[in-house]
């Protein structure tokens, strides 16, 4: 049986958590670290000013006060025997797609596994309504987790995963979207007259490329991102080089 760990933002007690690990429940060893409060849009950051605490607070599960990233490094590192065969960090409560791919502490526990050479799936429900479904995103991760482990993924190579609530049957390898959302800043003052902003986001509709994440969502098909730790663009590398001269100049 592969050992599984589960992790998520959104907090240890999140009930799409709750469904995953009821999905995974036949499918290997389950161990759940993850954070003890929700910390969505932590991105992949650490704590570093802090101790990290954590508890357990059943058998094989820890609550860490900390990022989703510094649940799956305490994993890691502390918490568990041996490495495990697969990450899954989910079921998010709404989509990681497009640019909130880079915010989603979801999809950043997730890369930390695959720094660590670990297979790893981040999956979330695209929904913003109201009677919240994870049962059929549940029900496929605990399909494609034994996939994922036959077949293998490449290293450095994690799944980002979107499931609309309202799942059509299809399936999508995908890439991820350009700009989808808009930015918002709501103003406001506090009791004592200091101005503050709350942040939220529009949802963008229009030019959504084919191929990619939010069309598959849109058309009501699960989305399957393939997404690389090696940011580099190789392809700039001949251009900037050409660049060197100028610059080494600088320093004589």
């Amino acid at each position: 049986m592969p050992n599984i760990l589960i992790t998520n933002d959104d907090g240890i007690h999140a009930p799409g958590l709750r469904a995953l690990v009821a999905g995974l429940q036949d499918a290997g060893t389950i161990t759940v670290v993850a954070p003890s409060t929700e910390r969505s849009a932590a991105a992949q950051s650490l704590t570093l000013r802090q101790p990290i605490y954590y508890d357990e607070i059943a058998e094989r599960e820890f609550a860490v006060e900390g990022t989703p990233a510094d649940a799956v490094i305490l994993a890691f590192h502390t918490l568990l025997a041996e490495k495990p065969d697969i990450v899954v960090s989910g079921i998010n409560r709404g989509g990681n797609m497009g640019e909130n791919i880079y915010y989603s502490g979801t999809v950043g526990a997730a890369m930390e596994g695959a720094i660590n050479r670990v297979p790893a799936i981040a999956v979330s429900v695209a929904y913003r309504g109201k009677n919240w479904d994870y049962k059929p995103a549940a029900e496929f991760t605990r399909t494609l987790v034994p996939l994922a482990l036959g077949e293998g993924l490449p290293a450095g190579v994690m799944l980002n995963v979107n499931v609309p609530h309202e799942w059509n049957g299809s399936v999508r390898v995908t890439r991820q979207s350009s700009k989808i959302t808009r930015n918002l800043l709501q103003p406001g003052t506090d009791p004592r007259g200091r101005r503050y902003f709350w942040l939220h986001e529009q949802q963008l509709v229009d030019g959504i490329e084919p191929d990619t994440d939010m069309a598959a969502i849109r058309d009501g098909a699960i989305s399957i991102t393939p997404l690389l730790l090696d940011h580099t663009h190789t392809q700039s590398i001949p251009h900037l080089s050409q660049w060197l001269t100028k610059l080494e100049s600088l320093v004589k």
